[in-house]
């Protein structure tokens, strides 16, 4: 046990001393030490219940015959650090809630592991810490939130977004915003939609890195607790059968996670977050592979903000793996994976079955014969970009548009606003990539200010940042290389043609090769955006979207000039 180093003999008579000193009695010290990491805090509704999560999942741990022992680790809501420099931090948070995991870990000789997430970055910010880590450890997020409703109709947080377009273009009053705002969000949970947290908590699922229901069991029920007991046992039988993560986390498990992906139709976000975290595994998450398994994988579910249905509708229609089982019987899904459970991902779905074909829908009768993403490639994107295209209407599948450019979120939502965005446009809002943002903000704003002018079916919105998985519309964003780093999105004119065509993978500038290499010449770069603390770092060392925005191992240390 990697515990005895800080439990047993002579010489660590003084680590006894001070763990004693923390309240553990020398009979829990006998026990496998498994560290309980919980990002609970006060201000995101994800994670404010998580102090019970937890609760519940120390009761199994010491069922299971260990010591559960918890420590924390930082969350950012998202939604709350939409549209201002707030999101500037998000993208960036993950790196430090794996790094602060490492730290905890590998310095408190931990045997076992289990993370209790919920949000957007947290999610695959721990399954990056597990993954390098490679200890016993179970993935167990808080659950989603329930809907809230206004006037017999279903809402979510993108509802009260895309109720801001509605306002400013006169199509809801203020009143009517303010009463959606306070009914949209009842109470914890994950926001109530296949946004980025639910898409990763199910994508935990569909890895195998955490039990079945995780994905979809509402933050509300009990069911969630009992899941969390019951990942608390199950962490001690991987130790018991020394189960590290290296065994589950195989690179036919990222094929399964995109299957799964393509059929549930999740958020644009989760192409980043994979990638890293196939990066921390030590290989490399091929984005033209996406497209082949988008290809073969029909969309079985239509979640918001694509479709009526909330998580809460999946998790009474079967949850993932109702929809896993579809995928599997129709030989699109390797059954044969090691899982979490202990066992295989064949014996996990031997029950599983779907109750309500209206929310997932049979192979043979999907939402659509492709997956809800797509990678792009063309001369504006030769390292990609990434589309939700199961939230594309037909009509903008294909589509050429005039270029309206801005440099920052905050011109092109002032513009949106001001009603300078008409028909047949293609919005570019470039310097907010990963190096250029810094942190690779989220564009909620600017496309459901779009959905509720109603333009989201008449106007396309090209970004080198991120779409929150609540965006809906030709919202194609992680275009590759950013501007900052020279891509050829920072050298699009206003007036330009783009041309964009979902189901060939295409997007293309439509601008002469001579008249690029002269823009090209003229390019210079921008001062940063934010040029201090951890941003500047970050800035630094991040590499591209295409390769999941994750840090480069060369460290550059500024000491001042050199003589």
């Amino acid at each position: 046990m990697r515990s005895h180093k800080i439990t047993r003999g002579v010489d660590r008579a003084p680590h006894r001393s001070l763990l004693r000193a923390s309240g553990f009695h020398p009979e829990e010290l006998k026990l496998p030490l498994v560290g309980i990491v919980n990002s609970a805090n006060e201000i995101v509704p994800g994670h404010i219940h998580l102090d019970k999560i937890a609760d519940a999942v120390k009761t199994g741990v010491r069922l299971g015959g260990g010591t559960p022992i918890e420590f924390s680790t930082i969350a950012i809501c998202d939604g709350i650090a939409m549209n201002h420099a707030g999101m500037h931090y998000s993208l960036p948070s993950r790196e430090i809630v794996a790094d602060s995991i490492e730290l905890m870990a590998e310095a408190h000789c931990f045997d076992a592991l289990v993370f209790i997430t919920n949000c957007d970055k947290i999610t695959p910010g721990m399954m990056m810490a597990a993954a390098r880590l490679n200890l016993p450890s179970i993935i167990v997020s808080g659950g989603p939130m329930l809907a809230g409703e206004q006037k017999g109709h279903k809402i979510d947080l993108s509802s009260v977004f895309e109720g801001v377009g509605a306002v400013r273009s006169g199509r809801m009053s203020e009143e009517e915003l303010e009463d959606m705002a306070a009914r949209a969000c009842p109470g914890c949970g994950s926001c109530a939609g296949m946004f980025t947290a639910n898409s990763m908590n199910c994508m935990a699922e569909a890895l195998g890195l955490a039990l079945p229901g995780n994905g979809t069991i509402p933050a509300v029920s009990v069911g969630r607790i009992q899941l969390a007991k019951e990942a608390g046992i199950q962490v001690m039988n991987l130790l018991s059968r020394n189960i590290g993560i290296d065994k589950i986390l195989v690179r036919e498990a990222f094929n399964n996670a995109l299957a799964v992906d393509m059929a549930l139709g999740c958020s644009t976000n989760t192409l980043l977050h994979l990638t890293a975290l196939a990066h921390e595994c030590g290989f490399k998450l091929d984005l033209g592979l996406v497209n082949a398994i988008s290809d073969r994988t029909p969309q079985l579910c239509l979640l918001s903000p694509a479709g009526p249905d909330r998580i809460e509708d999946l998790d009474r229609a079967g949850g993932v793996p109702a929809v896993m089982k579809e995928l599997m019987d129709a030989e699109l899904l390797n059954p044969e994976l090691l899982t979490v459970t202990g066992n295989k991902v064949v014996a996990n779905l031997a029950d599983a079955e779907v109750s309500d074909r209206n929310v997932i829908r049979s192979i043979e009768k999907p939402y659509r014969p492709q997956g809800g993403l797509a990678v792009l490639f063309g001369n504006l994107a030769p390292e990609g970009a990434v589309v939700k295209q199961g939230a594309v209407s037909e009509s903008m599948q294909r589509f050429t548009g005039v270029a309206k450019v801005f440099d920052s979120e905050e011109e092109a939502v002032k513009a949106i606003n001001e009603g300078s965005i008409t028909e047949g446009s293609v919005v570019v809002i470039r310097y907010e990539g990963p190096r250029g943002g810094p942190g690779m903000r989220e564009m909620l704003a600017p496309t459901s200010v779009l959905a509720g002018m109603g333009l989201d079916d008449k106007v396309a919105l090209i970004t080198d940042g991120r779409f929150s998985g609540a965006t809906r519309g030709a919202s194609i964003g992680h275009v590759s290389p950013e501007a900052a780093a020279g891509g050829l999105i920072g050298l699009v004119r206003d007036g330009d043609l783009i041309a964009i065509d979902l189901p060939q993978h295409l997007i293309e500038l439509k601008v002469p090769e001579d008249e690029i290499k002269k823009r090209r010449d003229q390019w210079r770069q921008p001062e940063p955006k934010i040029d201090r603390g951890y941003l500047k770092r970050y800035a630094k060392q991040v590499s591209s979207a295409g390769s999941g925005a994750v840090l480069s191992e060369m460290v550059i240390i500024e000491t001042g000039d050199q003589k």
